[in-house]
């Protein structure tokens, strides 16, 4: 098995196929170091005991371990199947999955940030099974994160697994550590995107990707 990329511990490994017009099929697992769900549980106790939140009353006393287990949900993303089938056809659109859900936890403060997701390729010689493209979405969301990298992740990895002849990710987010802290600025959301192949090069293909999902308006 290989490394994705140094910013994961994501793997992957080869599958049965999916009948004779199906490639290879890969398995996309996340596998964190390890998850200690008691030494979390403490220690969540232990920082609100610090914050002077008190834990012993009976509504409060399973806070710390639905904390542990609430956190430990968010950063295991679900395995999935990567299924590629042949671009029999020679379809050579853009192929865009608009408003795929997106949930996760920014790194500095810990705190959510959600939002959507806009991804789309050009296809080369095989085409990707749709829900796939949500399944990246969530693979890449489910640990601390910023929104930068998060895009970028997403449209490297279609890039180097599915070969397309371009790649598009648009994200846009609110930020909680943006809006219930600090500067507070309640109803700001932020942009990123990232454009590969010929979604960047080609002056007419990256309009139209830019124009689809909302990003130029």
């Amino acid at each position: 098995m290989t490394e994705l990329s140094r910013h994961t511990t994501a793997r992957i490994r080869p599958t049965d196929q999916e009948g004779p017009s199906a490639g290879p099929t890969l398995r996309v697992v996340h596998e964190p170091d390890g998850i200690d769900l008691a030494a979390a549980e403490r220690a969540a106790g232990q920082f609100l005991n610090a914050l002077g939140i008190a834990t012993s009353s009976e509504s409060m006393r399973g806070t710390p371990g639905r904390m542990a287990r609430a956190y430990a949900e968010l950063f295991s993303p679900r395995p999935f199947d990567l299924t590629t089938f042949p671009n029999d056809e020679g379809y050579d659109e853009l192929v865009l999955a608009r408003r795929i859900p997106v949930r996760s936890v920014c790194e500095h403060h810990l705190l959510p940030f959600v939002g959507t997701a806009h991804v789309g390729y050009l296809p080369g010689g095989r085409i990707l099974g749709l829900s796939k493209l949500a399944r990246v979405v969530e693979h890449f969301s489910c640990r601390p994160q910023v929104q930068e990298r998060l895009t970028k992740q997403v449209a490297d990895w279609l890039q180097t697994h599915l070969e397309p002849k371009g790649v598009g990710v648009v994200i846009e987010a609110e930020h909680s550590c943006m809006t219930l802290r600090g500067v507070q600025a309640t109803g700001s959301s932020t942009m990123t995107s990232t454009l590969l192949g010929l979604l960047r090069t080609d002056g007419r293909s990256r309009s139209e990707f830019l124009a689809l999902t909302g990003a130029t308006t």
